[in-house]
């Protein structure tokens, strides 16, 4: 990795803005491998280096993933001027990273977004030709029935005529109001509602529950996230891999 400014480093990692990291350096508060540091604009290696600032180690991740549990009411956005967004309800510790969702969820839609700085996997994930499952719960007004699950197995065609990939759904509960989860491999706008509006019903509730094999986490509270560790990422990408070996 190519060397940086110390206080360029700490900045972006939240430590503050360069001038707090100047002052910390002239305090004798940073150190580098142990050693106090008496310029803050000597080039560091953060992903080699051993930097500290008032007894608080950096820890460098080139890439990072965070598990967000989207309330209703927010867009999957970086920013926006009338709307409240992901990364606005983002932890601070996290708005230091360049950040954005992989994939979006409507505004009124609840449940499982990633937000990350990997373009690649991204990509892999978004990309209609990798086919990455993503599964959704919904309550839907009108019976739905097996003729619906036979329906979406072969493909609906949606009010633009485009007819979609087989989906799999699985009926919970069909009353006046009917449960639902349902299966799919690609994500046209509104996909969802969309789907079933070509049936003769109405989803009135959405929720994202998995992409590929990463589950939304259930101890997670509306608007909260984590932050994702190796064996998490690892479910993400099999769903990727697995589809590459096709």
């Amino acid at each position: 990795m190519l060397k940086q400014r110390l206080d360029k480093v700490l900045s972006n990692f939240g430590f503050g803005s360069r001038n707090d990291i100047k002052s910390a350096v002239r305090k004798g508060l940073v150190t580098v491998d142990g050693q106090i540091v008496k310029d803050s604009g000597i080039h560091v290696d953060p992903e080699s280096n051993i930097i500290e600032m008032n007894g608080q180690r950096l820890n460098y991740r080139k890439f990072i993933y965070i598990m967000m549990n989207k309330p209703q009411g927010v867009i999957s956005a970086t920013s926006d001027r009338k709307q409240r967004t992901v990364f606005d309800i983002l932890p601070e510790e996290y708005k230091c990273f360049d950040l954005f969702p992989a994939g979006r969820l409507d505004i009124d839609t609840e449940g499982l977004v990633l937000m990350t700085n990997d373009g690649q996997l991204s990509h892999e994930i978004l990309s209609p030709k990798k086919h990455v499952p993503k599964q959704y719960y919904a309550k839907v007004l009108g019976r739905v029935n097996q003729n619906d699950a036979e329906a979406f197995s072969r493909g609906v065609t949606l009010d633009d005529g485009y007819k979609t990939l087989p989906a799999t759904l699985e009926i919970l509960k069909s009353n006046d109001v009917s449960e639902i989860k349902l299966t799919i491999v690609e994500g046209k706008f509104h996909q969802v509602k969309r789907m079933f509006e070509a049936v003769g019903k109405k989803v009135i509730y959405l929720k994202r529950l998995s992409m590929g094999n990463l589950k939304l986490d259930e101890n997670l509270k509306l608007g909260e996230c984590k932050e994702l560790g190796e064996s998490d990422i690892e479910l993400l990408k099999q769903a990727v891999i697995i589809d590459n070996k096709k």
